[in-house]
Parts: structure tokens; C-alpha cells; sequence
């Protein structure tokens, strides 16, 4: 009887050779993927802007039910966390602000977004000037707009 659980005891786990195994495995497929995923900063910062984008208008909406209106360009995005002095000032404003951070954030470039209400696309017009941080440009300096986000 104890010699069966001698032998088992001698069977379980890994040995080094299978460890060793996997730890080249995992780091042949990190060596594939880190670059591919590495080379793409631009790529991976426009995308973090449509997410912000889409939070950014999650929170203008519920400023809208709060209140009836969106703030004013005046006003601008910074009525989601500091309650508007001026304009049209907001009758339910929600305490603590609109945004989890309890501030504006800034776009993955590090520029203010740009808030037009009303804005010629729909009720508001939401925009990143892209890498360059000008209007217009091609590519990774292109402005992100909001309303050719899908």
C-alpha cells in the first residue's frame, strides 16, 4: 500500500524540462506579439479617443435628462464636473459631477477636446485634433469627430 502512494507522490507536478518547455513557448509568442502590438501607439491612441469620445457623450447626455439642455459652448465640457456659474445655469445638477474622475480628461495627445453646442452635426459636436493637434490634417493628424464615430 505505501509503495502506491510512493509512486504517486513521485509523479505529480512538472518536470523541468516541461517548465522549461512552456517558458519558451511563452516567450516565442510574446516575441510575435509585443512588437505587432508595440508598433501601433497611433493606432491605439485614436482608438482611445472614440472611447473617450463615447464617455464624453454618455455624460453630456445625462447632463441633458438632469437638466432639459446641454451646456453651452461657454460652459463647455467643464460643466460635467464644476457646476456652470454662468449662461444657462443647470437646476438639478448632479452633485459629485458627471464624470468618474471629477475631471475633463484630456485627449490621448494631451489637447482639450473641443465642445460645440450646438453643433452642426447633431445636438453637439465633439472633436480631437488628432496627433497634431490642428484642425484638419490626413492620417494620424486627422481630427477625430464624434459624429463619423459608429
Amino acid at each position: 500500500m505505501k509503495t502506491r502512494i510512493r509512486k504517486k507522490s513521485r509523479q505529480a507536478g512538472f518536470t523541468l524540462i516541461e517548465l522549461m518547455v512552456v517558458i519558451v513557448i511563452i516567450g516565442v509568442l510574446a516575441g510575435l506579439i509585443i512588437p505587432r502590438v508595440m508598433g501601433r501607439p497611433d493606432e491605439a491612441r485614436q482608438a482611445k479617443a472614440k472611447m473617450q469620445m463615447a464617455s464624453l457623450e454618455s455624460a453630456l447626455k445625462l447632463y441633458r435628462l438632469d437638466n432639459g439642455y446641454y451646456p453651452t459652448t461657454e460652459q463647455g465640457l467643464k460643466a460635467l464636473v464644476e457646476l456652470p456659474t454662468a449662461g444657462n445655469l443647470p437646476k438639478n445638477w448632479r452633485q459629485g459631477g458627471y464624470l468618474d474622475k471629477g475631471r475633463v480628461p484630456k485627449d490621448p495627445w494631451g489637447n482639450d477636446f473641443v465642445y460645440i453646442h450646438p453643433g452642426s452635426h447633431s445636438d453637439f459636436d465633439l472633436i480631437s485634433l488628432g496627433k497634431d493637434g490642428e484642425p484638419g490634417g490626413e492620417g494620424f493628424d486627422a481630427d477625430i469627430n464624434n459624429w463619423e464615430i459608429e
